[in-house]
């Protein structure tokens, strides 16, 4: 990678995410309030929820750490993925991973609050107590089908963590007997071993729920889906016209 210039696309997404860090603290200094709160991705029944958001949660991040995490993994898959595709269609893939990302998110979201409620939608019937400070009956809801639902319709989901899951997946598809040299590891490790290991890692978080977990695992899962679909498509495509040039 010390030999890549960084390509236009991954430059301006590390860019771009970085200002909006330094906007998010701006704004809250001079509101009182998160600039996640406008821009990240709420629940499609939550009544916080504006179209826009499903483009911009992915710029979004709760903290430096967050943000360093997410646009490391960019920089060092994303440029070999956008030198390989191309500027337009790295682009592509990246907002498509992204949408899956929320996607399945929502999906889950939707599943818990169906097995709470009975709907998917439930913005005008629902108790407006629950909505206006997370307080819950309790002749209708226990307290942890109360906390579940607040997350779900109050807690906006923020980060190019999907994306950069979808853009990790891509690369362990395109180029699988790729080693890596990890900082937590002593050996370089093959990218078709090190990604879905670390996929396996986060549909276990995902499924177990662990109290105090706010990541959207799913997201990811959401994320490396759609770029393994995406990744397997364009690779065997390739690998076609290649064969009859």
């Amino acid at each position: 990678m010390n030999n890549i210039q960084i390509p236009p696309v991954v430059k301006n997404l590390l860019i771009i995410n970085g200002i909006m860090l330094l906007a998010s603290w701006v704004f809250e200094q001079q509101q009182g309030r998160e600039l996640s709160e406008l821009l990240g991705a709420y629940y499609f029944d939550s009544p916080n929820f504006k179209v826009w958001q499903i483009f911009t949660y992915m710029f979004m991040h709760a903290d430096i750490s967050h943000l360093f995490f997410n646009m490391f993994g960019l920089f060092m898959f994303g440029g070999i993925l956008e030198h390989k595709w191309g500027p337009k269609k790295f682009l592509n893939f990246y907002f498509i991973t992204g949408l899956g990302a929320l996607a399945l998110q929502w999906l889950v979201q939707g599943i818990e609050v169906y097995q709470i409620t009975g709907s998917f939608l439930n913005k005008s019937s629902l108790p407006l107590e629950l909505f206006a400070e997370g307080k819950f009956n309790p002749n209708v809801f226990s307290p942890s089908q109360a906390s579940t639902l607040y997350s779900s319709y109050f807690g906006p989901m923020v980060g190019a963590s999907g994306a950069v899951f979808g853009v990790m997946t891509a690369f362990a598809v395109m180029y699988p007997n790729m080693e890596l040299m990890l900082l937590f590891i002593p050996f370089p490790v093959k990218a078709k071993y090190f990604i879905p290991i670390y996929i396996v890692i986060e549909l276990f978080l995902g499924v177990a729920r662990i109290p105090g977990d706010s990541i959207a695992h799913f997201a990811h899962l959401g994320g490396a889906l759609i770029g393994f679909i995406l990744a397997k498509i364009w690779k065997d495509k390739d690998r076609f016209y290649n064969y009859y040039e």
